[in-house]
């Protein structure tokens, strides 16, 4: 697996820098997996293909919980793989695409999907601490 830091331009940074609620992501934003283009040049598409269909069974296995009496903490079990599966196919669009504003949108991807989770996560954290409270009434 190769290793590689992307580096975002001032213009890139000024877009997503008011999504950013922390230096970590900040950081992690300009520390994504990749290979550069020239390097994509000497991978098949059938590597492409498996890397794909990987992180897709990845993702769906991931997704197949037990029903719930919960529709949040289901919402959460469902959702927190599937944006770790768009995650990791951005990755893969890093890694082996060669088109300049796809590999800005999989970065993109990459950053909010990240947030996304650590939401969720928080949330879920939440709800399994206040369990015995009453939930609130859908309006």
């Amino acid at each position: 697996m190769l290793h590689k830091v992307v580096r975002w331009s001032d213009k890139m940074r000024q877009q997503h820098s008011s999504r950013m609620r922390s230096p970590a992501l900040a950081g992690a934003a300009l520390l994504l997996v990749g290979c550069s283009a020239a390097s994509a040049a000497m991978v098949s598409p059938a590597d492409f293909h498996q890397a794909m269909s990987a992180a897709m069974t990845r993702m769906h296995y991931a997704m197949s919980t037990p029903a719930s009496a919960d529709p949040d903490r289901e919402f959460t079990a469902m959702m927190i793989p599937h944006h770790q599966g768009a995650i990791d196919m951005a990755v893969l669009q890093l890694r082996y695409g060669k088109d300049e504003r796809l590999r800005r949108l999989a970065q993109g991807i990459i950053v909010e999907q990240q947030q996304e989770i650590r939401l969720m996560e928080q949330i879920a954290h939440e709800l399994e601490n206040n369990q015995d409270r009453p939930r609130e009434e859908a309006r």
